[in-house]
This record gives structure tokens, sequence and C-alpha cells, in this order.
């Protein structure tokens, strides 16, 4: 019994929050200030567990592929302990060059990304009321309906028009109001919006 109050409590500070907080007309979704605009201009971030593969034109002894560690960084045959995590394939690529330059000349280097995992700063997350409550890697133009079908739609007892979107904007968390249930129950499609790379969702218990 003491459980079940304690759980009780939890729950309505939780639905007061997200009453309190989902006041906010959502903006129109912009990436990270490093890309400037809108989605259009997203670019992939290396993240620990992606599989680089590194290729060094006329050079295969010191090509291969990498796995990033935990910590982000990869070892090479020439370039050790290089942080690749949270850089584009483009300048990691460029950086390699940099490096490989005080050994070789003129390198040419290429790297693209196999597995992809990313940051956990780019990931969206899925919390709550889900089928299946998950972390999701973004890819461009990612929506909330493409998201809701990753982690299997609501639950039953979802409260999905009371949901919320946690968007970190210029460094400050804000909260959305979301109306995920008319948009995959109702299909009113004006209720679908673009995510971000590091949004949450919170997907609230329903009263009955």
């Amino acid at each position: 019994m003491e459980l079940k109050r304690l759980w009780i409590a939890a729950t309505a500070v939780v639905s007061v929050f997200l009453t309190g907080c989902a006041t906010q007309t959502l903006p129109t979704a912009q990436v990270r200030e490093s890309l400037t605009t809108n989605v259009d201009n997203y670019q992939y971030l290396i993240g620990p567990g992606d599989n680089l593969s590194i290729f060094v034109w006329r050079n295969p002894e010191i090509s291969g592929n990498f796995i990033v560690r935990p910590d982000g960084k990869v070892t090479t045959s020439l370039v050790e302990d290089i942080v690749v995590a949270g850089k584009t394939p483009t300048s990691l690529a460029r950086e390699i060059e940099a490096e490989l330059s005080r050994y070789i000349n003129s390198p040419r280097v290429t790297v693209s990304v196999n597995n992809f995992s990313g940051p956990l700063s780019e990931q969206v997350r899925v919390i709550g009321e889900a089928t299946n409550p998950s972390a999701i890697n973004y890819t461009q133009h990612l929506t909330l309906l493409d998201l809701m079908i990753s982690v299997g739609g609501l639950t039953e007892f979802a409260n999905g028009d009371n949901a919320v979107l946690v968007r970190t904007i210029n460094g400050e968390q804000k909260s959305y109001a979301l109306n995920i249930e008319k948009l995959i129950k109702d299909g009113d499609i004006s209720k679908n919006i673009d995510m971000l790379p590091g949004d949450i969702v919170i997907i609230p218990e329903a009263w009955f």
C-alpha cells in the first residue's frame, strides 16, 4: 500500500508539472546554432559505438574500420587517441589529414560511418506511456509521427493529448504541448511536428 501511495503521489506531481509547463507555442524547428536555419541543415555527428571507415588515398596500410570507443576516441596506425565524437565525418577527415601531413605528403582522407549510434545528445527520447519507451537515433526530417511509429504508439493507459515535448533552445529547456492522440488515433496530421536532436517526449498516464 505504501508503494502504491508513493506511485500515485509521484504521478500527480508529474501531471502538475506537465500541465503547468506545456503552455508555450512550439516554434519552427531549428537545428543546433552552429548549423543555423533549420532541419534541412542537419549534419550527422559521430558518437561512441559508431563504426568508422577511414580511407587514406594511396595508403591502404593505414586505412581501415574503427569502432568509436565509449570515451569518443579512436586509435589509427599513425594517429593515437584522436577525439572523433561530436564531429561530422567531413570535419574529422580534414583533421586527420592535418595530423597525417606530418608523415605523408598531401594526404587525402575520406571518413564514412557504418552502424550509426551517434552522441547521446543527438538521440530523441520517448518516456512514459509509449508501447516501447526508448531512445531513437535522430535522422534528418524525423517527425513526431515517425517517432511514435518507432516506439510502437501509445499504450491503452496513455493520455496522448496531454503529452509534452521538452526541447533545449539556446541552452534553455522549454516545454511544449503535444497532441499525440489526435495525431495517431484521429489522423489529424496538423498535429505532426519536426523532431530535433536531443528532444524528449513525455507521455503521461490518463486519469480514469
